[in-house]
């Protein structure tokens, strides 16, 4: 086998890493890396990924032309090409670095890459397709939507963006599809069962959480050695008659709607026969659904209805979770699930074009054209007003996207009312709406221009003489 040696100031944009980069650790919960699993780092720079991973197990092998020329270039369940693709200047090159990647990948390829918003922070000229940096090195940025275009015009396959800069392509389209359906409806885990009676009470713990009965296939072995004496009419009778019918009517309405929206989301990449989807996704249909072609052709309904502003406007004001304002509606991320199907699908549509970043409190969806920003507030349970920290936009007419960093800014955006941005049940939600209620008598909103940013909510606060401590507004203390 021959080896592309790669030109000698590349090996310059390798870095030491402490933990995990984060295609690697967005790679280790997305694709279930287990112990066990081969992984191949394809370009590992130092490797410091190859280093964690190993240490959790993994069955990890590392090639870089510098760094690890030794190493070994051998198949593996799944490949990491972590930042490689943007430092090659010669697109053919580029390109046959990509098809090496993903010959070897056996499973799934992950490919990351650097972004057009990072151009502020490199320092260089334009040169070829990229910049030439002052170090002598090559960076090659793509937008969000381009990186994920072109990994599925050089593979062939249908690819995923998990993330804005990483891509997954996967070898089996099944695997694919089940990647998918996690992102939408987790698989929920089984209860513990070491006899039949805990066995049966696992069965109704699925039956109550997921609105059906399971199958035989879906369980998991030792459940089935517990309940194989029993036949399945007996099993359902026993089941349905210990669940709760409040918590299973709801969780099929829930799974029905879930199954909706994966079904709208498959339609972006050409729907497939109904034996290509995962079996969850097979059984939701036939258990909530007349045929799989009636939740087909409710699925296409649910999906043109994005197109239709005042059905959307209708849908944000009349949602039970989030703020809904005069350009969009703010939810925070542990009530995405309680606002209407569409919405949910809205924010799906947005995650699929261009990847949903790893750190995120609120979403922003606006009714006024399409578009989605994902709003990170790392303090969001902590802090009564928390301070933006960073923020991603991805336009959905355009496929445009966008980050803003406010980790240097001075006088950074802040939250009120962060009640609003939740389910009214949710846990905190009343503690929250104190503080608010206290804030409104004490006329702090009576400018709410002013107290958007951190300077301006200060000097409210000043003039009214008062103070936060923890989620309680007290009359501020001066010193004497």
């Amino acid at each position: 086998m021959t080896q592309q040696l790669w030109s000698s100031q590349r090996h310059q944009t390798a870095i030491g890493r402490v933990g995990l980069s984060l295609p690697a650790r967005r790679a280790l919960g997305d694709l279930r890396l287990e112990p066990g699993r081969k992984v191949l780092d394809y370009g590992c720079g130092r490797g410091g990924d190859v280093r964690v991973l190993r240490q959790l197990g993994l069955d990890v092998a590392g090639w870089d032309p510098v760094h690890f020329p030794e190493g070994l270039l051998r198949p593996a369940d799944v490949v990491l090409l972590t930042y490689v693709l943007n430092v090659i200047e010669d697109p053919a090159e580029r390109r046959q670095t990509l098809l090496r990647a993903w010959e070897l990948a056996s499973s799934v390829l992950v490919v990351s890459a650097r972004l057009r918003w990072e151009r502020n922070q490199i320092k260089g000229t334009e040169h070829g397709d990229g910049i030439l940096t002052q170090r002598r090195t090559f960076q090659h940025l793509y937008a969000a939507g381009e990186l994920r275009d072109y990994v599925e015009e050089a593979t062939g396959v249908r690819c995923v963006s998990a993330a804005p800069g990483i891509v997954y392509a996967f070898k089996d389209d099944e695997a694919r599809l089940s990647y998918i359906a996690r992102q939408i409806v987790p698989d929920g885990e089984w209860l513990a069962s070491e006899d039949t009676a805990s066995a049966i009470a696992s069965v109704v713990d699925h039956l109550e959480q997921r609105g059906r009965m399971p199958q035989l296939e879906e369980m998991p072995q030792p459940i089935i050695g517990l309940l194989g004496h029993l036949r399945p009419v007996e099993l359902k009778r026993l089941a349905e008659q210990a669940a709760d019918p409040v918590k299973v009517e709801r969780s099929a309405e829930r799974g029905a709607l879930d199954t909706l929206q994966f079904l709208a989301l498959e339609l972006f990449h050409g729907r497939g026969s109904v034996t290509s989807l995962p079996l969850p996704i097979q059984l939701d249909i036939r258990a909530f659904f007349p045929s799989y072609t009636e939740a087909c052709q409710r699925a296409d309904r649910l999906l043109f209805k994005l197109r239709d502003d005042a059905y959307i406007r209708r849908a944000m004001s009349g949602s039970i979770a989030g703020k809904f304002t005069a350009t969009a509606l703010y939810v925070h991320r542990r009530a995405l699930h309680r606002v209407p199907t569409v919405l949910r699908l809205y924010e799906q549509c947005a995650s699929i074009a261009a990847g949903r970043p790893g750190e995120w409190s609120v979403v922003k969806l606006r009714h006024q054209g399409r578009g989605v920003s994902w709003l990170d507030y790392p303090e969001f349970d902590t802090d009564p007003h928390p301070r933006l920290a960073a923020s991603y936009a991805v336009d959905l007419k355009s496929l445009k996207s966008s980050f803003t960093s406010y980790a240097d800014s001075t006088n950074r955006p802040l939250l009120h009312r962060k009640h609003e941005f939740l389910a009214g049940d949710d846990p905190d939600a009343s503690k929250y709406r104190r503080l608010t209620d206290a804030e409104v008598r004490a006329g702090l909103y009576e400018s709410p221009h002013l107290i958007g940013t951190e300077d301006g909510w200060e000097r409210e606060l000043v003039r009214c003489e008062r103070e936060l401590r923890g989620h309680r507004l007290v009359r501020r203390t001066t010193n004497t």
